[in-house]
């Protein structure tokens, strides 16, 4: 038998947090100790896991179920088809890097708390263990479960030790969006586990292997892939589903910010492509032009709602809005450079916006404000943390040298080379007419980023220093300052070195883009229009959107 590398990683959290509510209430530097024995442990592994997929890549042509490595499979509940079965490809096993990164940052970044130490360090790594379950489930339930265990402790954090102005609200607006989301493709799910295959029955198994090599009808896949998709896809803020996000960012305290914005909302971007595209990928052909549209306003809208906003958090939650939406972007572009590009959009975003939190939360712990028209001259009190929040900047402006850059220069590649493709004809237009359209009208995002980065970087951190101002502008510790190197050399190395994280994120994404090709001709098979059932399906959407659209 194998080592149990992913098992570990995903199931020791959860063992440390049960180790932690053990200790008496006063013993809350052992709660610190064993939250930073288990982030150590769990990124410890997680670059074994890393590297060692990285070093054994699958060829081209090469099926997902073939190209899990660390697969541990073990019976559960056999008579439903429900088995415990994780393994990982490129792109999860990066994504389980990225998690023990943020983690770990998290942990360091919340050495000071002292409300309630033990508890707070006992809900984090049940976040953390939640997260890592998703991106190494090879079975859905195991999926679903892992998923769910994820939402539970963010409302906990967020009410418990969140900003107390909005915590309750937001702490229940961002539970009932995400259940929601999850009960439905959770339906969805459930529709396809009862439908028989094309040239079959049934499959009656929770094994996405299975599925992820099966053909579901036609039908089915039109009609249940946008809540299979959607339901994940309010996890990563997709438009119009994303006003949960912000709100969750500004109430969560820093290290939950860090998780929520750095992999929470990657978690959801990673479902709805495994479970979504990967397994429906002739409704995703037929419907993610239509993603395409939403992604877009996601880029353009979340930028400049971004521009208009003075406290610091939301600038920046909504700032993930805008950024998440380029990751939606990159699969609906259905071309591999998109793909990748969406893939280490995932990994950049993850650590800049972990970077940017945790620089809001040093600032906010010593001025006791995130308004920018009240922050003034920080560089001379705080000046690590200008130096992070410009690299961070830098990298949500994508600029060349830096991780932005390789994640976003190949989605805008990608939308603009899915002019090419062979799509299902809608009202006689092929939609990869305006994929074009979109990949330009989505690089004005960049503009307005920099926009309200400099902004934010000339209001907060230069200007006139008033020092009699500030009764606590105490120095960064040390924990504090290698929180802050560390993210900000991540981002570095990723841009000027992609071979880093290009080729094992590529390898994750090819099988995906391999059966969008292959669904791709079957949809044309079909036929070259859409049913009339269909057609009123689509002028009801068009009709919402556009209500969505004037409402704004």
């Amino acid at each position: 038998m194998e080592f149990p590398f992913l098992s570990i990683i995903a199931l020791s959290p959860i063992l440390f947090a049960i180790l932690i509510l053990m200790l008496p209430k006063d013993r809350g530097e052992n709660a610190r100790m064993l939250g930073l024995a288990a982030m150590v442990l769990g990124l410890v592994l997680s670059i074994y896991v890393y590297v060692s997929t990285y070093q054994n890549l699958p060829p081209a042509g090469t099926s997902w179920s073939q190209s899990l490595q660390f697969v541990e499979e073990h019976p559960w509940v056999p008579s439903i088809g429900l088995n415990y079965i994780v393994g990982v490809d490129g792109l999860s096993a990066t994504l389980v890097l990225l998690t023990a990164i943020v983690g770990l940052g998290g942990v360091l970044i919340s050495w000071s708390i002292d409300d309630r130490p033990r508890e707070f360090y006992a809900f984090f790594m049940l976040l953390v263990a939640g997260v890592h379950g998703v991106f190494i489930a090879v079975d859905g339930f195991v999926l679903f479960f892992f998923y769910e265990l994820a939402v539970l402790p963010m409302y906990v954090m967020i009410v418990v030790w969140g900003w107390k102005v909005t915590r309750e609200y937001a702490a229940m607006k961002l539970t009932l969006y995400l259940l929601i989301g999850s009960f439905i493709s959770l339906i969805a799910f459930l529709v396809l586990y009862f439908t028989p295959v094309e040239g079959g029955e049934a499959l009656r198994t929770f094994d996405l292997r299975i599925w992820s090599e099966a053909t579901f009808p036609w039908g089915i896949q039109r009609i249940w892939f946008m809540p299979l998709f959607l339901g994940f896809g309010i996890l990563a803020g997709l438009w119009p589903f994303h006003n949960w996000s912000p709100d969750g960012h500004v109430a969560a305290p820093t290290a939950v910010s860090m998780i929520h914005a750095g992999v929470l909302m990657k978690l959801g971007a990673y479902a709805s492509m495994r479970v979504g595209i990967q397994l429906l990928p002739e409704g995703a052909t037929y419907w993610l032009p239509f993603i395409l549209l939403l992604t877009l306003v996601n880029v353009i809208y979340g930028a400049f709602i971004a521009m208009r906003q003075k406290d610091l958090k939301y600038m920046i939650g909504y700032s993930s809005v805008s950024h998440m939406g380029l990751v939606s972007m990159g699969f609906a572009a259905m071309t591999i450079v998109g793909f990748t590009g969406a893939g280490i959009q995932m990994v950049s975003h993850g650590i800049m916006t972990a970077l940017f939190f945790s620089v809001v939360g040093m600032i906010y712990d010593r001025a006791h404000t995130r308004d920018m028209d009240e922050l003034s001259g920080m560089r001379k009190a705080l000046p690590w943390t200008v130096v992070a929040f410009i690299i961070a900047g830098l990298v949500g402006m994508g600029m060349p040298g830096l991780s932005g850059f390789l994640a976003e220069f190949p989605i805008f590649l990608g939308v603009w080379q899915g002019r090419g493709l062979d799509l299902t004809t809608v009202f006689g237009l092929n939609p990869s007419n305006y994929y074009g359209i979109v990949a330009i009208i989505a690089i004005l995002g960049i503009i307005i980023t920099a926009a309200y980065i400099l902004r934010a970087i000339q209001s907060v951190f230069f200007g006139e220093y008033e020092g009699d101002k500030w009764h606590d502008m105490r120095p960064l510790m040390g924990i504090d300052k290698l929180v802050l190197v560390s993210f900000c050399v991540i981002l570095v190395v990723i841009g000027l070195f992609p071979v880093v994280i290009a080729p094992i994120v590529q390898s994750g994404m090819a099988p995906v883009v391999d059966r969008l090709q292959e669904a791709q001709q079957a949809t044309q098979f079909h036929g070259g229009t859409i049913t009339d059932a269909a057609h009123h399906m689509f002028q009801i959407v068009a009709a919402n959107v556009m209500a969505w659209l004037g409402g704004a």
